[in-house]
């Protein structure tokens, strides 16, 4: 075995799986991963049965939470794991120590500084060839986790009630959490692997037996509150999505390499609308990945009773406070808010409350940096939200000039729901190319290849199109139609 094989192996954590890895043809990160998570979904069963808050005071299910999470990123990542505990320990002394006026600066700077340097250690160690679940996944919850709580404590203890959104007001944290508190929030086992992020205030109702209540009974509609909802729909559900994303993982997406779009061969020998073709192909194929991992991360919340929001649209309680992804919204998508709103829902919450709702200009360029350093530091990820930023500002200002012409008429607006969906969808494919290519060859060979067309007509219509259009005369519209009427 190679040196360089020989480290990818030690960066897996345990290695009492490799028979099974071997068997399937899977990574072995990738099978420790998605055991631990099973592993997660029976305890979170356990979790729910025998630790309710009814049989168990918070400090035993504090604990339980946070040793069972510890075990998972020890099992999964081996030695690396320390930088999850350091970084958790090392912020828990900034929150504890630090004024509360710059608690939030400071936990921001020091977790996103510390990410960004194992970020830069992972880009050497891995040269591109990064492991699917590497240790730089659970310090990105943890970054989320940190910096939100510093924040809200920020708002609880700084900030007066009228400065305040009505959710911040019911976010807002006045008294810091104790050290078991701390890492029951931060390394519990439900979210430690791949998140998603959940509010502390939301966490800690959740472990003393308040959070369904508090959901539910703001809207009960005749619904009895003190009855314990059973997650078990909800749970099974999407355990059956994911065997349907694992099955369209071996079935499709092994034959549609994402690598084969910058291809010399395909890129030289294929026309437009054939590589055009070929890159939506491939970034459907990539989605399920996932789509697997949040809507299982997802079932494991429900499966402890956690992640009960309130009541859908029939009546029934809805089981999404934390879910990450909507698969119907995002694959039906005829805006590109629509799709971004509706993928990796929760790191859209943190950026927003983190960021966007706090600075007070340039709000979207500078969430788009953030969420770039968040993410890492490979050049592709910088290219994709760069990229979003003209994008994103041309979909405001198309919709603005353009939408309002085309509601009036139902088989007119499907005309153009189609028409929307498709632009969406491919400037999707375009934009976030190059976050799976992650380097910038392949990124500008595969920019080359698209003939930079959707950063040349995102410039074109920003110089263009008016960001804020005259809106029509409603009193005059109205008038009109009345006319027509007569």
């Amino acid at each position: 075995m190679d040196p360089k094989s020989d480290l990818l192996l030690q960066t897996t954590g345990c290695t009492w799986l490799r028979p099974i890895s071997m068997f399937l043809g899977v990574p072995l990160d990738q099978v420790n991963f998605i055991m631990c998570q099973m592993f997660g979904l029976a305890a979170a069963f356990w979790f729910r049965l025998c630790l309710s808050p009814q049989r168990a005071g918070p400090t035993v299910r504090h604990a339980v939470a946070s040793f069972l999470g510890s075990t998972f990123v020890i099992f999964c990542f081996g030695w690396y794991s320390l930088h999850v505990f350091v970084l958790t320990l090392v912020c828990y002394v900034i929150l504890k120590s630090a004024s509360a006026h710059t608690v939030h600066w400071y936990s921001m700077l020091v977790a996103m500084g510390y990410l960004t340097v194992c970020q830069v250690s992972r880009v050497f160690i891995f040269n591109y060839g990064i492991l699917a679940t590497d240790f730089s996944g659970p310090l990105m919850m943890l970054v989320q986790k940190i910096t939100t709580l510093a924040f809200q404590v920020h708002d609880g203890k700084c900030r007066k009630q009228e400065e305040l959104s009505v959710e911040q007001r019911r976010l807002a944290v006045d008294t810091e959490p104790s050290l078991l508190e701390y890492l029951s929030y931060t390394l519990n086992f439900m979210s430690i692997l791949v998140g998603p992020w959940s509010s502390y205030r939301d966490y800690t109702q959740f472990i003393h037996g308040q959070h369904l209540h508090n959901k539910l009974q703001l809207q009960h509609n005749g619904y009895d509150t003190h009855t314990q909802p059973s997650p078990v729909r909800a749970v099974t559900q999407k355990l059956l999505v994911c065997i349907g994303c694992l099955l369209w993982f071996f079935l499709i997406t092994r034959r549609f390499p994402i690598g084969y779009n910058v291809d010399p061969s395909f890129v030289s020998e294929a026309s437009f609308l054939s590589r055009l073709a070929y890159a939506f192909v491939s970034i459907q194929a990539a989605r399920p990945k996932f789509y697997f991992a949040w809507t299982l991360a997802d079932a494991v919340h429900n499966a402890a009773g956690y992640g009960v929001s309130g009541f859908d649209r029939c009546g029934r309680v809805a089981w999404d406070l934390v879910s990450n992804v909507h698969i119907w919204e995002i694959e039906t998508a005829t805006s590109f808010k629509s799709f971004i709103d509706n993928w990796n829902i929760q790191t859209g919450v943190w950026l927003k409350s983190v960021c966007y709702d706090r600075v007070p200009h340039y709000r979207t360029p500078l969430t788009f940096m953030l969420s770039a350093l968040w993410h890492g530091v490979y050049p592709g990820y910088y290219f994709t939200f760069l990229s979003g930023i003209p994008i994103t500002l041309t979909a405001r200002a198309v919709r603005r000039n353009f939408r309002h012409y085309f509601v009036n008429s139902r088989s007119v607006k499907l005309a153009y729901d189609i028409i929307t969906w498709a632009a969406t969808q491919l400037t999707i494919c375009y934009t976030v190319m190059p976050f799976l290519l992650l380097a910038v060859e392949p990124t500008i060979t595969y920019y080359r290849s698209m003939y930079f067309h959707v950063h040349i007509i995102s410039i074109l219509a920003m110089l263009v199109l008016p960001s804020r259009p005259r809106r029509p005369d409603l009193h005059a519209q109205h008038s009109n139609n009345n006319v027509k009427g007569e």
